[in-house]
């Protein structure tokens, strides 16, 4: 599926209106600072209801607004005539995203959606941002994220069990600190039992995740040596529940004198390594940032070989800060997608990249206008 066409209303500084994209690559040009990012946060936001860039709800409303919405037309794309930016295509269906004084609703085809997985199962995304350099050389929870939405993006079940294992870690905190050792033995077992199942999970995707990863990062980067994902769960050898729990009881004097829960896979870990051991640790940024775009093209990658899907891809500026060669072959490595959406500046050759059917819009003050190229 595709996004046909995006409609928003008090987004950021996005003028309100309707913007046709139904073609296979949209191209934003323009200066910085006149909405092509919050464009691609919007059809984001349509695809997860939450920002990419870690944004409040409150934050992507224009100044003084107290609401916002984001809705789209999502179908197949029909034909490739797209010279007067309003292509033919084919009605599948209508979501939206809208937050109005401090609540935020979800809707398909007018009808609310309780989970916003809904979202995610529908309009897979995945996006190429400049904050992803945090998942190459930034702090545990970030990498935990990466991994979490790619587990999260082919399995509702992971997201599931995800928010169960979260749920019971916040009873079991709070247990700990008003020292309500009753109830410990039930939460510790519910901790085992999930974490037991993110921790299985979690090997299976770095399993399936490696040998997309690291052929594509020596492909993109040329090194001459792989780099590949490792998984270091926080609770080592052991693979049952009672095992699990053995430990967490060995660990109570200490959990209750801090009040927190010291181990699971809340403090798993990843890292990047070669042959030498951490490459993280020695890798130059370009290297690093290169790395950042290659775990997305793996993300998915990833995605379509377990779901046999498509996934929108979201491509913010990340051309920008690589050479002549290394763009070739980085847009060469991209998958197959459903829709791709690249933002420029003006002296980028961004025309390099478009095909016959590709919608480019100059963007100024939020506003977006179909040119010919």
């Amino acid at each position: 599926m595709a996004i046909l066409e995006l409609q928003t209303r008090s987004f950021r500084n996005l003028e309100d209106g309707a913007v046709h994209t139904g073609a296979a690559s949209v191209f934003l040009v323009g200066e910085n600072g006149q909405g092509k990012s919050n464009f691609l946060d919007a059809v984001y936001t349509l695809c997860y209801a939450n920002s990419f860039r870690g944004a409040s709800d409150s934050e992507a409303a224009r100044l003084e607004s107290a609401s916002w919405l984001v809705q789209a037309v999502v179908g197949a794309l029909a034909n490739k005539d797209y010279a007067d930016g309003k292509p033919s295509v084919g009605f599948e269906s209508e979501f939206s995203v809208r937050w109005e004084n401090g609540t935020k609703s979800l809707k398909e085809n007018g009808k609310t959606i309780q989970d916003r997985k809904r979202l995610v199962e529908a309009n897979p995304a995945i996006v190429f941002c400049h904050g992803d350099m945090e998942f190459a050389r930034g702090e545990p929870e970030r990498r935990r994220f990466f991994f979490d939405q790619t587990a999260g993006l082919v399995s509702p079940l992971y997201i599931d069990t995800l928010r169960l294992y979260r749920r019971v870690l916040k009873a079991r905190n709070a247990a700990l600190k008003e020292r309500m050792l009753d109830v410990l033995p039930m939460l510790d077992l519910q901790l085992a039992t999930y974490g037991l199942s993110l921790m299985d999970a979690r090997s299976a995707v770095v399993s399936a995740f490696d040998p997309v990863f690291s052929g594509c990062y020596e492909t993109v980067s040329r090194l001459g040596f792989q780099v590949r994902p490792v998984y270091k769960p926080s609770w080592r050898d052991v693979r049952t529940d009672e095992e699990i729990v053995a430990k967490l009881e060995a660990a109570r004097d200490r959990e209750l004198a801090v009040g927190t829960t010291l181990s699971g896979p809340h403090r798993d870990r990843y890292a990047f390594a070669d042959e030498h051991g951490d490459f993280s640790a020695r890798a130059s940024t370009g290297q690093l940032r290169l790395m950042a775009l290659t775990l997305r093209i793996a993300q998915a990658m990833h995605f379509s070989n377990a779901s046999g899907r498509k996934p929108i891809l979201l491509l913010d500026d990340v051309l920008l800060e690589l050479d002549p060669e290394k763009r070739r072959r980085f847009m060469e490595a991209l998958p197959a997608n459903e829709q791709a959406f690249f933002t420029f500046l003006p002296g980028e050759p961004y025309r390099d990249y478009a095909g016959d059917s590709s919608l480019i819009y100059w963007t100024e003050h939020g506003r977006f206008v179909h040119t010919a190229g």
